[in-house]
């Protein structure tokens, strides 16, 4: 399955956004740095025209972002317990996804996604295979910043169904129960089928975009 092209606004305004954040990284003297500062406000304006997202705040957030501009990182757990899939329920939307989050600086990728299903879910897990990596945020509800998804397959090894202070409800599912309210990019329906499959034949290749 193809992942979906992002809105060309989206696109343009990522992009200004990183060559902000970049120019910002290497400029040698404050006239270049107020240049690439502008660069990041015309990337706010552009989204806040097409969104419901506010210009200042947008503009806070840029110009908090350092370093060489690259994607964030999403990593997940896919568990199985008799041939069902663990999901969480979000507080923050009522939607359910594969526990995970934003890999921190300093994780190694497996670490974070097992590290994540305990924290949200209760269970401690191991991570077996990589499932996928996947373009995190080609489609609707949009997100800023560009992203990466890996999904991790992951061994149960112990603990019990417990809801976190991000998730009100942990259950695992069969494949023809999965809810119909996934949340956002979090979970999409083509990351618990490639899930299933993985889990079914667990010699299947990773896939990726």
């Amino acid at each position: 399955m193809t992942s979906q092209e992002p809105p060309r606004w989206l696109t343009w305004a990522r992009e200004i956004q990183a060559l902000s954040q970049t120019g910002i990284h290497f400029s040698e003297n404050e006239y270049q740095r107020e240049r690439y500062e502008r660069l990041a406000e015309i990337a706010a304006e552009i989204i806040e025209v097409h969104s419901d997202l506010e210009y200042e705040p947008l503009k806070g957030i840029f110009h908090k972002q350092i370093g060489y501009a690259t994607p964030r990182v999403d990593v997940r757990g896919a568990v199985f317990q008799d041939d069902q899939l663990l999901l969480v329920k979000e507080r923050m939307d009522g939607a359910w996804t594969m526990p995970g989050g934003w890999a921190d600086v300093g994780d190694i990728p497996s670490e974070a996604a097992e590290r994540e299903v305990w924290e949200e879910a209760g269970f401690r897990v191991k991570a077996r295979n990589i499932i996928g990596v996947y373009d995190a945020n080609r489609t609707g509800p949009l997100e800023v910043f560009h992203a990466f998804k890996i999904i991790f397959l992951c061994d149960l090894i112990s603990g019990q169904a417990r809801p976190s202070k991000e998730t009100s409800e942990v259950a695992f599912f069969a494949k023809g129960e999965i809810p119909q309210l996934l949340s956002g990019e979090r979970t999409r329906v083509r990351h618990i089928e490639d899930a299933f499959i993985a889990h079914a034949r667990p010699d299947q290749p990773a896939v990726f975009d």
